[in-house]
């Protein structure tokens, strides 16, 4: 079993920064690919950002150039640097991590971007 815990998450400006956080704890013996998905309210969970075992990331567009993933495999930890917030990057904000053949989810965290 692994347990995933989110930190980051808050009220933030237009233009703003935030930096999420997840680490992994349990029974890990090798994680994969590492992510960030978000759900706003009345849409669907969308990808946000991941990153391979290997450091190789991927962006949604509408993120590319203002989020950075990255991952401290020591820590089994994942992060995401999110600058020039804007107000539709308002979501709960979830890390995905893949160990072996399976999927695990944090909790989730809010990021709310308002004037």
């Amino acid at each position: 079993q692994v347990q995933l815990v989110e930190s980051g998450g808050g009220l933030v400006q237009p233009g703003g920064s935030l930096r999420l956080s997840c680490s992994a704890s349990g029974s890990i013996f090798s994680i994969a690919d590492m992510g960030w998905y978000r759900q706003a309210p009345g849409k669907q969970r969308e990808l946000v950002a991941t990153i391979t075992r290997g450091g190789r990331t991927n962006y949604t567009d509408s993120v590319k150039g203002r989020f950075t993933i990255s991952r401290d495999s020591a820590k089994n930890t994942v992060y995401l640097q999110m600058n020039g917030l804007k107000p539709e990057d308002t979501a709960v904000y979830y890390c995905k991590v893949v160990v072996g053949s399976l999927v695990y989810w944090g909790q989730g965290t809010q990021v709310t971007v308002s004037s």
